[in-house]
C-alpha cells in the first residue's frame, strides 16, 4: 500500500494494487498546473481511497478530464479522464518511498524548451 498526501496534509489518500504506468508528463497543462515535469502513475479507482479530504478541489481541465488538487496548499494530485475507471496520482505526492521506477515520457511534442530529455526511456 502507498499512502499520499498534500503539502499541508488537507488531503490523504491510499493506493493499494500495483501503480501502473508511471510516466513523466510534458503536456502544456501539466508543465503549468506542476511547475515543470509531472510524475505520475495511475490505478484502477477501487485501488484509490481518499482518506481525507478537507481541502480537495476538481478542476475541469477539458471537456474529457479533471486534475485534483488542494485547495489549501494548491499541490497537484490526481488527473482523471472522465470516460475511464482509473486516476492518475503524482508520485511526488507519495510518502515514502514508491516502489516503482518510472517507464517513459508522455506528450514530449508539448515539452518546454528550456531543457532537454536525456535518459533512454521511451518517448510518446
Amino acid at each position: 500500500m502507498l499512502k499520499g498526501s498534500c503539502n499541508c496534509g488537507a488531503v490523504r489518500y491510499q493506493v493499494t494494487g500495483p501503480a501502473q504506468g508511471p510516466s513523466l508528463c510534458h503536456c502544456g497543462q501539466c508543465r503549468k498546473q506542476s511547475g515543470h515535469v509531472w510524475s505520475s502513475a495511475y490505478v484502477p479507482d477501487t485501488a484509490l481511497t481518499i482518506t481525507q479530504d478537507q481541502g480537495l478541489k476538481w478542476y475541469a481541465s477539458s471537456d474529457a478530464a479533471k486534475r485534483g488538487f488542494c485547495g489549501i496548499c494548491g499541490s497537484f494530485l490526481f488527473w482523471k479522464m472522465n470516460s475511464e475507471d482509473s486516476t492518475s496520482f503524482s508520485l511526488g505526492s507519495i510518502d515514502g518511498p514508491t516502489g516503482t521506477t518510472v517507464e517513459k515520457h508522455i506528450f514530449v511534442a508539448d515539452k518546454g524548451d528550456y531543457y532537454v530529455i536525456s535518459d533512454d526511456l521511451s518517448q510518446h
